[in-house]
């Protein structure tokens, strides 16, 4: 497929995650960390991948040359400015891709003209004379004014054509710094449709910072005047506010099809591990209320929406969680949450109660959430049974640990006993906590992903006794362990232990304790 032979009714996903988004401060990515992300950017069907800007030093051109050679779908693009050097180094490092795509670009607003000390004509020169030299080399040729929106707009038109004339396939129309609205952005996308010769052969695209929030808003207001290329980022990870944020974008066209009626190849079912492991390797969290995947864009604390979400899915939710891949429940337990919501957690745990019971664990469950920000699934369980966990009795219990930890290396040694079977493991890792844990996996094989793990001194002083969380997940049951210890490596160890314990009860979605469900529901 060329750039200028695309269906009307698809638009094309540019991704530049391993590009724009690592230019966010703090963001750098390994070598290694970059291969990862496109193989799943790849996977997942993002048509173009701006791998990087190969110029800009070594590391960067091995690679987007690496990621040129893994590629089995996508174009893989290289950023270059508009200069013979950075073009021909870009060539080099993008020529071994299946299909490989040259990303050059100059300032044309009045600001970034003064920088580059090009008056007009001599930077339409500069562009004949570069887009020319990339397109001798590659077939495939994106050309971007940058500061496109606060460019004169009969000058905009003028360096438009110029790189239609010169060979660029794809023409991109960036919002650099944020400073467009949607009506403005889809109005400067129709004068270049039908005011520039030529732009009925090429692609335009549009890549949008957001600066003013409106990254997402301005990409599908040019894509409903004509744009069929949208630049983003997964997490909407780029210089300063960000960018566009694929998955926004992928998911507002597939949710408003009635408006906008264009396709994607991306598969949105792998859009959340992506978004995790990005989050992961650039270090950059991702909000809460952040938009699709955000810890929160599914959850329903409320009683009134959670009453609703348990009657019809559809009442409050305008995409399906699994769409995303998310397969967390979206039920959030908070004092805000109410009957309905309450009878369906516990009965996923195990506990079918009558409605007057309900009622008097009702009132207990209001107490507790008005003592705690977020209620978890232990919490329930230990509401029911009405007294704290007899760790005497749980299956997997912490006999004794000794951790070596220094400049040569980290080491523990662990005896857990298993349904009261003693075990012992001794166990290498990268630092004291990785060895330990390790020890606890050696003994207790499972499948469970460590999402979480957390520790907060609960006093001041050198023999402040820390409190360890951690959350694990496996196969869409999330579980948390915490515990206290003055040493903080045990207490990682119990936390992490009772995490287990805990996923061994949801597995069999039963209580611990047999006898937990004959608990008095007398407050």
């Amino acid at each position: 497929m060329t750039t200028t032979t695309i269906a009307k009714d698809r638009v094309l996903i540019f991704d530049t995650t391993l590009r724009d988004g690592e230019q966010s401060p703090g963001a750098t990515m390994t070598h290694d960390e970059k291969l990862e992300i496109a193989t799943l950017l790849d996977e997942m069907g993002v048509d173009i991948i701006e791998a990087g800007f190969p110029i800009a030093s070594e590391g960067d051109f091995e690679a987007v040359s690496d990621i040129a050679k893994a590629s089995k779908n996508a174009v893989i693009c290289g950023l270059s400015r508009a200069n013979f050097k950075d073009i021909d180094r870009c060539w080099d490092a993008v020529k071994h891709a299946r299909q490989p795509r040259i990303h050059t670009f100059i300032g044309t607003s009045p600001s970034h003209r003064e920088i580059t000390k090009l008056d007009m004509d001599e930077m339409i020169q500069r562009i004949h004379d570069t887009v020319t030299h990339a397109r001798n080399l590659c077939d495939d040729v994106q050309w971007s004014a940058m500061d496109a929106i606060r460019t004169e707009r009969d000058y905009l038109c003028r360096v438009v054509e110029c790189a239609i004339k010169a060979g660029a396939g794809t023409i991109n129309i960036p919002d650099t710094v944020g400073y467009t609205l949607p009506d403005e952005s889809a109005a400067i996308i129709r004068m270049l449709v039908e005011k520039v010769p030529g732009a009925d052969g090429v692609i335009f695209a549009t890549h949008c910072h957001n600066d003013l929030g409106m990254a997402t808003a301005n990409s599908l207001a040019a894509v409903a005047a004509g744009v069929r290329q949208i630049e983003c980022t997964i997490n909407g990870l780029g210089e300063r506010a960000g960018n566009t944020a694929l998955e926004e974008v992928v998911m507002a066209l597939r949710v408003r099809r009635d408006l906008m009626p264009y396709q994607t190849n991306i598969d949105t079912t792998k859009i959340m591990n992506l978004s995790r492991r990005v989050s992961q390797v650039s270090g950059f969290p991702v909000q809460f209320n952040k938009a699709i995947v955000g810890k929160n864009a599914f959850l329903h604390e409320s009683g009134i929406h959670q009453d609703g979400v348990l009657k019809n899915v559809e009442t409050f939710e305008i995409m399906r969680p699994a769409d995303i891949g998310i397969t967390e429940t979206n039920i959030a337990m908070g004092k805000h949450s109410g009957r309905a919501a309450l009878r369906s957690k516990l009965s996923d745990l195990g506990f079918d109660l009558a409605d007057n019971q309900l009622n008097d664990v009702f009132v207990r469950f209001k107490a507790l959430a008005d003592r705690k920000k977020e209620i978890y699934d232990e919490d329930l369980v230990a509401l029911m049974a009405d007294s704290a966990a007899n760790t005497d009795t749980d299956f997997l219990q912490v006999k004794w640990l000794r951790v070596i930890c220094g400049s040569e290396g980290q080491s523990a040694e662990l005896k857990l006993l298993v349904d009261g079977v003693e075990h012992h493991a001794d166990t290498s890792g990268d630092g004291p906590v990785d060895a330990a844990f390790r020890a606890v996996d050696q003994i207790y094989p499972h499948k469970a992903r460590l999402q979480l793990y957390q520790v907060h001194a609960v006093t001041e002083g050198t023999d402040a006794q820390a409190t360890v969380s951690v959350r694990m997940e496996e196969e869409g049951r999330i579980v948390t362990g915490s515990a206290a210890d003055t040493d903080t490596i045990l207490a990682s160890v119990k936390a992490y232990v009772g995490a287990l314990n805990r996923l061994r009860v949801r597995r069999e979605k039963t209580a611990p304790d047999a006898d937990m469900k004959k608990v008095s529901f007398k407050l």
